[in-house]
Order: C-alpha cells, then sequence, then structure tokens
C-alpha cells in the first residue's frame, strides 16, 4: 500500500526517503544502487525496504466505500 514509516528489521525511519527515491529512479532514471547511497540508506534490510516497495494504494482505492 504505503511505504512504511520504519524498517521491519532494524527500525531505521525510511518513509522521508521514499519521494525523494521514487523521483530519481523513475524519472531521472538514476541507478538505484547509487540513489540509496546518495540517501544515506547504508543498511541491506532498509535498501530492501525502499527498492522492493509496490505502491498499490491507486489501485486499492477502486475497491473502497463511496
Amino acid at each position: 500500500m504505503m511505504i512504511p514509516i520504519r524498517c521491519f528489521s532494524c527500525g531505521q525511519v525510511i518513509a522521508d526517503k521514499w519521494e525523494e527515491f521514487n523521483t530519481k529512479v523513475n524519472s531521472q532514471k538514476a541507478d538505484s544502487d547509487s540513489t540509496l547511497t546518495a540517501l544515506g540508506v547504508n543498511r541491506y534490510c532498509c535498501r530492501r525496504m525502499l527498492a522492493s516497495h509496490v505502491d498499490l494504494i491507486d489501485e486499492v482505492i477502486n475497491y473502497s466505500r463511496k
């Protein structure tokens, strides 16, 4: 759905980095590895949270009650 506020494994705050990561990787076609390093995300668990996240809120909202 939406990006979790904290990493599930270590508890580091990662949600504040999502917008910049998403913009650089999708719009500017930057490498995700170098983008995560530039954002200061060094732990593998946190990198996993950002790199593997799929934003499904636009698809799920169609099934909500109006």
